[in-house]
């Protein structure tokens, strides 16, 4: 029984342990280089703000939009007076009497007919109107029936919203291409590290076989301390190179927004079939350039704002009207039966722009200036794109001649390093000629992906130049 009950008891820890260990355990992403683009693309930071750019222009347009509709404004207004505004008038009610008094021959007591005093001027009578309390509701309305700028905002929301997508495209692309140069480097980087593994077990190998042939005394222990030290340097350098293969797997992981916990394994490899295919298309269009569509969008919404300002010069008109119910009282007893008197109207506004400073002139000028290096971006994109498809090119062809000779040299070092390893074990070479060998071949290596990174690079580059990435 009370082993029962001390299994009862361990049972739930052992089920929560496999519980914790399944949460923690690291998600695992083997991705091609596609994969790593489409995951870039859709997590990306960059990429979701200019999403948001986009519904932000739509409510902009909206903004634009609402402006040619018709405007509709309530009110309610209740006020009470402490004191009830005071008017001072002329006042009429004297020089009235006197007038009647006079038609009427009266006569004061001294039995002459009366006349105004002062020549007539009796000053003026301070006046109430109004009541303490007031209230007023109504509604007014208007619309725009012709307004220059109004039509030409309108006019240009596509433009407008072209130009935040294209934006939004120019972000995703330039992700893109990072992620290809990044992906592609670890690729390389991982090839360089196999290479580097491979020379450790040759050495490995040719360690061994000298420390037979010193035991026999055919060798020195000086051959064997020099290929240890070899050794150790071969493997320093793997060091290095998985240590820049993971800070490398984070970047990318950082720039994909892929979170650092979760593992990244690269599935695709890189092929030279693969370089050099579709490498010389000489048609190149600056249409396919998403940067010179963002600059030609630009420019365009700057011909807009020209545009808008000349249109400015122009009357506008607008319809209005208004509807207002209005009420007074000495006490606040408006909800209680009394008068509410109607006020409505209706009319047509026409302004008409006559002097404003010669601002107006100042923001034509301004939008023209605004255009004008607008068009000079858009000719300085195209030169650009015309230079980096040139170089692009160059540096492809350069890359892919030397990984091709390096490839050769390769094999070539390769063959010497096996040669002399063979000779040495026969005791007719110097273990200074397999160190020779041996460091050719690491040269022949380095040199054959560092150019086979450049050419990928190349490619890229180029793709993005032309527009074709």
């Amino acid at each position: 029984m009370r082993k029962n009950k001390r299994s009862n008891a361990i049972l739930p820890i052992v089920v929560l342990l496999m519980v914790v260990q399944l949460s923690t355990a690291q998600t695992k992403n083997a991705f091609s280089v596609k994969q790593a683009v489409d995951y870039g693309l859709k997590n990306a930071v960059q990429v979701k703000n200019a999403l948001i750019d986009i519904k932000i222009q739509e409510q902009t347009n909206r903004e634009i939009t609402a402006a040619a509709f018709p405007q509709i404004n309530g009110s309610i207004t209740t006020v009470h007076y402490f004191n009830v505004p005071v008017q001072s008038i002329p006042n009429f009610i004297a020089p009235a009497t006197y007038k009647v008094l006079k038609d009427e021959g009266v006569k004061n007591a001294s039995g002459n007919t009366i006349t105004s005093p002062n020549g007539g001027n009796f000053g003026n009578l301070p006046l109430q109107f109004g009541t303490p309390w007031t209230s007023s509701a109504g509604l007014e309305f208007s619309q725009l029936l012709f307004d220059g700028q109004v039509f030409v905002g309108l006019q240009a929301r596509t433009a407008a919203m072209a130009l935040a997508k294209k934006s939004a495209e120019v972000t995703a692309e330039q992700i893109k291409a990072n992620i290809y140069k990044i992906y592609y480097q670890l690729v390389v980087g991982n090839s360089q590290l196999a290479s580097l593994e491979a020379n450790i077990e040759r050495f490995k190998k040719l360690l061994l076989d000298t420390r037979e042939i010193y035991k026999n005394g055919f060798a020195e222990k000086l051959d064997v301390d020099k290929l240890v030290v070899q050794l150790n340097n071969l493997s320093t350098e793997k060091e290095k190179v998985m240590n820049q293969l993971t800070a490398g797997n984070a970047g990318l992981k950082f720039l994909m927004s892929m979170p650092q916990k979760e593992e990244l394994v690269l599935t695709d490899s890189l092929t030279e079939e693969e370089l050099k295919s579709n490498i010389l298309e000489e048609n190149v269009n600056y249409t396919d350039r998403k940067e010179i569509q963002l600059f030609t969008l630009a420019a365009k919404m700057n011909s807009y704002n020209v545009k808008r300002y000349n249109l400015s010069r122009i009357p506008t008109v607008a319809a209005i009207g208004s509807y207002s119910k209005n009420a007074q009282r000495n006490t606040f007893n408006f909800f209680d039966k009394g008068d509410w008197f109607t006020t409505s109207l209706i009319g047509l506004k026409i302004a008409v722009p006559i002097f404003d400073g010669f601002a107006r002139r100042s923001k034509i000028a301004s939008a023209k200036l605004t255009l004008e290096k607008s068009n000079n971006s858009l000719q300085q994109a195209k030169e650009s794109m015309d230079n980096e498809v040139i170089q692009a090119r160059i540096k492809m062809k350069s890359a892919i001649l030397t990984a091709d000779a390096q490839k050769q040299n390769i094999q070539l070092a390769e063959d010497v390093f096996r040669i002399t390893q063979k000779k040495y074990a026969e005791g007719l070479g110097s273990n200074q000629e397999i160190y020779n060998a041996q460091t050719e071949l690491k040269v022949a290596q380095n040199n054959y992906y560092g150019a086979l990174y450049d050419a990928i690079s190349a490619k890229i580059d180029y793709l993005k130049a032309a527009g074709k990435l």
